[in-house]
């Protein structure tokens, strides 16, 4: 059975990507790092292997927004479409709402709720973590 091909991009369609899926995990984080990132109350981030993602058209700023952690985002219009954690070697995820088909991953949970938004309230059944999983 091969693996499907996930493709994507940032706003302005400068950057175009393709990962190899399905996601690892994909979750909902609400961590004041990704918010203040995204300019958002949160942001969904679906997982993927590292070695099975590559920029077709474009190219990335590399934005190191704290130790051990990169973001790859557009300098054109400044979507932030990827975060990388030297925690965490080999895998990358991928803005959830930058694929062409947001739908295809499956949140598991929600992480760093103890960052969430006071106003903004989760009303689903998944996980919830005060910090990350694990």
């Amino acid at each position: 059975m091969s693996k499907r091909s996930i493709r994507g991009r940032c706003f302005c369609g400068n950057i175009r990507f393709e990962v190899v899926g399905p996601e690892k995990f994909a979750c909902f984080c609400y961590c004041e790092s990704c918010q203040r990132a995204a300019g958002a109350p949160l942001v969904a981030w679906a997982t993927y292997v590292r070695d099975t993602f590559v920029v077709t058209e474009g190219e990335f700023h590399w934005h190191h927004s704290s130790p051990g952690v990169k973001r790859g985002l557009c300098r054109n219009c400044g979507s932030s479409i990827t975060y990388e954690n030297d925690k965490r070697p080999g895998e990358i995820d991928i803005a959830v709402n930058c694929l062409d088909d947001p739908g295809a991953p499956i949140p598991r949970a929600h992480i760093w709720t103890e960052d969430k938004q006071p106003w903004l309230q989760i009303g689903d059944d998944l996980p919830v973590y005060e910090k990350n999983i694990g």
